[in-house]
Order: structure tokens, then C-alpha cells, then sequence
């Protein structure tokens, strides 16, 4: 973060001082990061009190400025200086990832819009200095896409990017807050649950340039239908000025409709030559890394991704025609996206074990998109593995889905068996798990290739006691399932993995 005084940070988030000083609020500097982990304060930081499911943020706040941060900012005095906002009930559709689920007095909903109001005005200085906002959003594929696009921008100059999926209300205004003088792209990452979220976290760092990449079935049950969700989505490009670009992939004719709603320049991407920045010859080597031809305009070069997954290419595209916007030439675009390798844990990360078992852990994640483009992945690796090997999917709960639930768990059930996956390995005991394993079984006939079993644990035993030389293991699942530890434990278990 810029350095500020905490009576100018009370002033742009109108609380008032609590156990320090009008005259020593006006010398003392917040120079450090701004962190809502106490553990994570650096001297000369503020700590943000947010209320959790098991502690509250305000029972911290001495440890945090024990630990060096400069001051606190509550919602009620903590007995060490702080920046103190009154609480207030939860806006309507707050907390796009469950922040303020535990927030019972409002506590937490005063702090994170006042976070949200100092990520602003910091965001509105450093843009007047020459800072270039960067916003995404997408149904899937919004982590990956900003892991590379914070790639191809890096040899242009100082990015900031959040790490993982920081990408609502909290993770936005702190990625902001990462920013500093002499950062010269910002890259965010928008995610919703309810209209108006991405309009709002647009209002606290306006992009100049922003990207849709496809709008599906993620949060089906919070937003009711796709057309909602394609509304949604489209609060970004709206949030872009006319003197910016926008970046739509044309290959989702939803996002493409996306042209006529905003005043920013389009650049359109996508595998025709109807788009602005395309591909073609597409081909996968035996771990499903995209290599393909990019053209942007009469110009073309031969890209080789380092992510995994024929889903990537679009992915790549996006990130392809934002560096070019920024200055990028096509051979140092294709450079920066071959050196880009999965950054975000749990996003098609693949490993070969010593034993050569391939683990593909793909668990932060899912939705019936994103479970599809995962499934064919798995299926390409282990056609193009060695003889005898066999494909394992591992799959939990996708999220989030309301009424679709049962129908899209079925289905991909079904994809299981028409894409040949050798074994499919259902976590978890509810309606949707059972409508999954419902659906392989009768769509294939199936009897021991399908198995439910209860939980992480017994998918594990299950693995161990099955797993052979050759095999490649899909773990993927909405970070709610839990199947995280899973795949971490299988890749890596026996021994160190040997990547590759």
C-alpha cells in the first residue's frame, strides 16, 4: 500500500480515532501491507478486524500491534490505536463467498466497506500516476486467466495479482491495497453471487481494460438462470470508459453479445477467423497442453502453453490480447505464455509420482464447465499414456447449482462413461453424489468401474489399494467438498513426486 497517515485513512473512511492521539494519528505512517490474518502483519501494516466462524478479528488486534502493524481498523475501540467505523447491517446480496456470514452486529460489513472506500481512493491515486487496471470475469476459468495474463504482463513491467481466487468483496480491495507506486498493472479477478457484485467491485478500481471469458452454469442456484448470470457478467465491460478495451471471447455467443453494452473499444478472441486475436491448428501433447498458431491481425506465431487443458486456449487468448494492448510483441507474448505454469494450488496442477502415477488436482473448483473441460482432459492424458494405464476421476460436489443440481451431477455421471474414464470414484453421500454415480451406472451399465464412497479418507484407502503405474487420477470438486487435502496426499504419496 501507498504510505498514508491514519488520520487520512479515518478521514477517506469517515471513522474516528480510537486510543491514539489527533496530533500522533497525523505522523504515523501505515507503510506495511494491509492484512486481515494477524499472523500476516508486517511492522508498519493495518489490521483489518473482521468477525469469523470461530474467532473475531477484534480479539486480535493487540497481537497484530505487538506484531508491528501501525493501527487497526474496527468496528468498536480494542485498547491499541485504531481507526474505528459503527457498525452496520449487511448490504442487500453481501458476501459474494461467505465473509459476512458470521457477522452478526454488522461489525463486518463496516469494516470491509470502509476497506472498500481506502482501496478506492488508493486505486483513483496510483491510476492518476499511470497505473493500468486489469478486471476479469467468467463462469470458470477466471484463476487461471489471470495467472496468465499477470505472466504476459510482467515483462511489460510491476504487476500485482491476487493470489488464488481473492476475487470478492474482501480479496478485491486487498489485492487493490497490494498496489504501489510503482506498480504499473493491476490485475483483478471479479467473481459474484448476486446482481450488482461485479458493478461494485468494478466502482473500486475501474478497469481501463477488462475480459469476459464465458458465461455457464457456476452459482446457478444463487442467480436462478443463465440469462441472470450473463447479466451479471456484463456489469464489467459496462464498467469500462470509452477510452478503454474490452476483450470478449466471441467462441460464447452470450459474451459476445457483451459488444453492444459497453462504450469501450471490443477486441473480439476466439478459434475463428471472424475474431481479432484467434486460433487454430490446435493440438494437445500427451498431457493435454495446448500448442497452437495465435494471429492477431496479419501477424501469427506458434504458442506452446505450459497449463494443461484444451480449455486453456481461450484462457491464453484473453491474456494473449490484453499484452498486446499493453505494448507486447507476439514473439514476447509467446515466450511469457510458454514459461507460464500452473501458479494458483488445486487449478490442473499434474504431477507424475515416483511410481508413475499422473495426479491432475483440479479441486479448488467446479462447475458442470469446468467439470467437463476437466473430465476431457483426463481422458486425453490417459490415451496418450503408456499401455495398460487407466483413467481414475475422483469427483465431489459441484456448488451452488439449486434446482439444476440433480440433472447437471447426472450428467456429468454420464460424461464419465462416454469419455471411456476407467473408474469413477464418487465423493460424498448427498442427493447430488448419488445422482452422479445414478447417472454413470445407467448410462453405462456400470457395476464396479462406479463407486460411492463417504468421504475423502475412504477415497484415499480406495486409491492406494487400485493405483498402478501409468494411471492418471482426476481430483476435482467445489473447494466446499474438501477434496483438496485429498489430492495433495495422492500426489503425493508414494515418495516424492516427480513432476513432469
Amino acid at each position: 500500500m501507498i504510505e498514508m497517515s491514519l488520520a487520512r485513512i479515518a478521514g477517506i473512511v469517515g471513522g474516528r480515532l480510537a486510543d491514539i492521539s489527533a496530533e500522533a494519528a497525523e505522523t504515523t505512517l501505515v507503510t506495511g501491507s494491509v492484512e486481515f490474518d494477524s499472523r500476516a502483519v508486517t511492522p508498519g501494516g493495518l489490521f483489518l478486524a473482521l468477525p469469523g466462524a470461530n474467532s473475531d478479528g477484534h480479539d486480535f488486534a493487540a497481537a497484530a500491534v505487538a506484531a508491528g502493524a501501525a493501527a487497526v481498523l474496527a468496528a468498536r475501540p480494542v485498547g491499541v490505536p485504531a481507526i474505528v467505523v459503527d457498525p452496520a447491517p449487511p448490504a442487500a446480496g453481501a458476501g459474494t463467498a461467505g465473509v459476512l456470514e458470521h457477522d452478526a452486529d454488522g461489525s463486518g460489513a463496516a469494516v470491509l466497506a470502509a476497506l472498500a472506500k481506502l482501496a478506492a481512493a488508493v486505486a483513483a491515486e496510483l491510476v492518476a500516476g499511470g497505473l493500468t487496471v486489469v478486471g476479469i470475469t467468467g463462469s470458470s476459468g477466471k484463476t487461471s486467466t489471470k495467472d496468465l495474463i499477470a505472466a504476459v504482463l510482467a515483462p511489460l513491467g510491476e504487476v500485482v495479482a491476487p493470489p488464488g481466487s481473492f476475487n470478492n468483496e474482501l480479496g478485491h480491495p486487498w489485492t487493490v491495497l497490494r498496489a504501489t507506486r510503482a506498480t504499473d498493472y493491476l490485475v483483478l479477478e471479479m467473481s459474484a453471487r448476486h446482481p450488482g457484485n461485479i458493478a461494485a467491485l468494478a466502482a473500486i478500481a475501474p478497469p481501463s481494460v477488462a475480459a469476459v471469458l464465458n458465461v455457464g452454469t457456476a452459482h446457478l442456484g444463487e442467480f436462478g438462470s443463465r440469462e441472470a448470470i450473463a447479466a451479471t457478467k456484463a456489469e464489467l465491460p459496462q464498467s469500462v470508459p470509452a477510452s478503454g478495451v474490452v476483450v470478449l471471447n466471441i467462441d460464447d455467443p452470450a459474451v459476445a453479445a457483451m459488444a453492444d453494452l459497453t462504450a469501450a473499444r471490443v477486441v473480439r478472441v476466439g478459434r475463428t477467423p471472424e475474431a481479432d486475436v484467434w486460433a487454430d491448428e490446435v493440438a494437445l501433447d500427451p498431457l493435454a497442453r495446448p500448442r497452437f498458431r495465435l494471429h492477431a491481425g496479419d501477424r501469427a506465431v506458434d504458442v506452446a502453453l505450459a497449463v494443461h487443458g484444451d480449455h486453456q486456449v481461450s484462457n491464453a487468448l484473453c491474456a494473449a490480447a490484453i499484452a498486446l494492448h499493453c505494448g507486447a510483441t507476439l514473439d514476447e507474448l509467446a515466450a511469457a505464455l510458454a514459461g507460464a505454469g500452473p501458479v494458483s494450488r488445486h487449478r490442473m496442477q499434474v504431477s507424475t509420482r515416483a511410481d508413475g502415477v499422473t495426479v491432475v488436482n483440479d479441486a479448488y473448483n467446479a462447475n458442470p464447465d469446468s467439470m467437463r473441460a476437466g473430465l476431457k482432459a483426463l481422458a486425453w492424458m490417459s490415451r496418450q499414456g503408456p499401455p495398460g494405464g487407466r483413467s481414475f476421476a475422483v469427483l465431489g460436489e459441484m456448488a451452488e447449482l439449486g434446482d439444476d443440481a440433480i440433472s447437471e451431477h447426472d450428467r456429468v455421471g454420464r460424461l464419465a462413461v462416454r469419455l471411456d474414464v476407467s473408474r469413477l470414484i464418487v465423493v460424498g453421500t448427498g442427493r447430488s453424489m448419488s445422482a452422479m454415480l445414478h447417472g454413470a451406472v445407467m448410462e453405462g451399465s456400470w457395476g464396479s468401474e462406479a463407486t460411492a464412497v463417504p468421504d475423502s479418507d475412504a477415497a484415499l484407502e480406495l486409491l492406494r489399494a487400485e493405483l498402478r503405474p501409468g494411471d492418471v487420477v482426476l481430483v476435482k470438486a467445489s473447494n466446499s467438498a474438501g477434496l483438496g487435502a485429498l489430492a495433495d496426499a495422492l500426489a503425493a504419496d508414494p515418495g516424492e513426486a516427480g513432476g513432469r
